[in-house]
């Protein structure tokens, strides 16, 4: 997902907005091949988008509040992983993105 906020740690990043991208992964257990679980990837957009209204500095706590969501909507899920990604950050050189993992 693609995402456009106004966050970031430095000052300059609450007047401008960021790009920054989100990768869900939900893994949830398949009794039957024939009745796959079926997971709303609305849901998980609304989840991220209402992660990055908050007025967080850290992509870490935005991925906090993204798994917490999570795995409050989907219980039954057995592993969520999520990467947030800003994208060209504030810094020298030529930094295509800085990136935080979280999976569990």
């Amino acid at each position: 997902m693609a995402i456009s906020a106004p966050r970031g740690l430095y000052a300059e990043e609450h007047k401008i907005h960021n790009s920054f991208e989100v990768d869900v992964d939900i893994i949830v257990p398949v009794g039957n091949v024939n009745e796959i679980p079926f997971v709303d990837y609305t849901i998980l957009r609304a989840v991220v988008v209402q992660a990055f209204e908050q007025p967080y500095e850290l992509l870490e706590h935005f991925i906090r509040d993204i798994y917490n969501q999570l795995k409050q909507s989907f219980p039954e899920s057995e592993r969520i992983k999520i990467v947030v990604r800003k994208m060209h950050p504030p810094m020298p050189g030529r930094v295509g993105y800085a990136q935080v993992v979280y999976e569990h």
